[in-house]
Protein backbone atom coordinates (compact mmCIF):
# COMPACT_ATOMS: atom_id res chain seq x y z
CA UNK A 1 0.00 0.00 0.00
CA UNK A 2 1.27 3.40 -0.87
CA UNK A 3 2.30 5.33 2.39
CA UNK A 4 -0.61 8.24 1.74
CA UNK A 5 -3.14 5.64 0.98
CA UNK A 6 -2.02 3.61 4.29
CA UNK A 7 -1.54 7.38 6.22
CA UNK A 8 -5.28 8.04 5.02
CA UNK A 9 -6.81 4.69 5.51
CA UNK A 10 -5.43 4.68 9.40
CA UNK A 11 -6.71 8.27 10.23
CA UNK A 12 -9.89 6.99 9.05
CA UNK A 13 -9.59 4.13 10.95
CA UNK A 14 -8.81 6.33 14.43
CA UNK A 15 -11.94 8.55 13.41
CA UNK A 16 -13.91 5.78 13.07
CA UNK A 17 -12.72 4.13 16.37
CA UNK A 18 -13.81 6.94 18.26
CA UNK A 19 -17.49 6.34 17.83
CA UNK A 20 -19.78 4.32 19.92
CA UNK A 21 -22.03 1.82 18.88
CA UNK A 22 -25.12 4.12 18.74
CA UNK A 23 -23.45 6.63 17.22
CA UNK A 24 -22.48 3.82 14.20
CA UNK A 25 -25.89 2.72 14.16
CA UNK A 26 -26.55 6.76 13.74
CA UNK A 27 -24.23 7.34 11.36
CA UNK A 28 -25.57 4.01 9.44
CA UNK A 29 -28.75 5.47 9.44
CA UNK A 30 -27.54 8.55 7.53
CA UNK A 31 -26.24 7.14 4.99
CA UNK A 32 -29.61 6.21 3.96
CA UNK A 33 -30.35 9.71 3.11
CA UNK A 34 -28.98 10.39 -0.57
CA UNK A 35 -27.72 14.03 0.40
CA UNK A 36 -26.78 15.88 3.44
CA UNK A 37 -28.92 18.71 3.91
CA UNK A 38 -27.42 22.00 2.76
CA UNK A 39 -25.48 23.86 5.52
CA UNK A 40 -24.61 20.49 7.55
CA UNK A 41 -21.60 19.70 8.79
CA UNK A 42 -19.16 17.07 8.31
CA UNK A 43 -16.02 15.38 7.90
CA UNK A 44 -15.29 12.89 3.92
CA UNK A 45 -13.91 9.97 5.47
CA UNK A 46 -12.13 9.76 2.02
CA UNK A 47 -10.86 13.30 2.37
CA UNK A 48 -9.60 13.83 6.46
CA UNK A 49 -7.04 16.35 5.09
CA UNK A 50 -9.95 18.89 4.08
CA UNK A 51 -10.76 19.19 7.87
CA UNK A 52 -14.79 20.02 8.94
CA UNK A 53 -17.01 20.86 5.85
CA UNK A 54 -20.29 22.50 5.57
CA UNK A 55 -22.40 21.16 3.04
CA UNK A 56 -23.64 24.08 0.29
CA UNK A 57 -25.74 24.52 -2.89
CA UNK A 58 -28.23 21.16 -3.30
CA UNK A 59 -26.44 18.97 -0.89
CA UNK A 60 -23.90 17.23 -0.39
CA UNK A 61 -23.91 13.42 -1.79
CA UNK A 62 -23.69 11.02 2.11
CA UNK A 63 -20.96 8.48 0.66
CA UNK A 64 -18.46 8.64 3.01
CA UNK A 65 -19.51 11.35 5.28
CA UNK A 66 -19.50 11.73 8.93
CA UNK A 67 -22.43 13.62 9.26
CA UNK A 68 -21.97 15.86 12.59
CA UNK A 69 -25.21 15.45 13.46
CA UNK A 70 -24.98 11.55 13.77
CA UNK A 71 -22.35 12.07 16.65
CA UNK A 72 -22.48 13.32 20.27
CA UNK A 73 -20.71 16.72 20.74
CA UNK A 74 -17.81 15.04 22.86
CA UNK A 75 -17.57 12.52 20.13
CA UNK A 76 -16.89 15.80 17.69
CA UNK A 77 -14.66 17.38 19.54
CA UNK A 78 -12.36 14.15 19.98
CA UNK A 79 -12.57 13.48 16.02
CA UNK A 80 -11.14 17.31 15.40
CA UNK A 81 -8.51 16.64 18.21
CA UNK A 82 -7.72 13.30 16.35
CA UNK A 83 -7.87 15.38 13.64
CA UNK A 84 -5.64 18.21 14.32
CA UNK A 85 -2.79 16.30 15.89
CA UNK A 86 -2.75 13.54 12.87
CA UNK A 87 -0.93 13.97 10.10
CA UNK A 88 -2.76 13.02 7.44
CA UNK A 89 -1.55 13.51 4.21
CA UNK A 90 -3.86 14.50 1.06
CA UNK A 91 -4.17 12.26 -1.72
CA UNK A 92 -1.13 12.56 -4.66
CA UNK A 93 0.91 14.53 -2.01
CA UNK A 94 4.38 15.25 -2.50
CA UNK A 95 4.77 14.71 1.12
CA UNK A 96 4.05 18.01 2.61
CA UNK A 97 1.32 17.75 5.42
CA UNK A 98 -1.35 19.71 4.94
CA UNK A 99 -2.53 21.13 8.87
CA UNK A 100 -4.91 23.61 7.99
CA UNK A 101 -7.88 22.28 9.78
Amino acid sequence: MEHDAKARYLARDRVLSLLSDSEVARVSTAESAPRLAPGEEYLDLEALDQGMQRSVGAGTPVGHVLPRRAVEEATWSKILRELAGAQVAPPHSDGRVDDSF
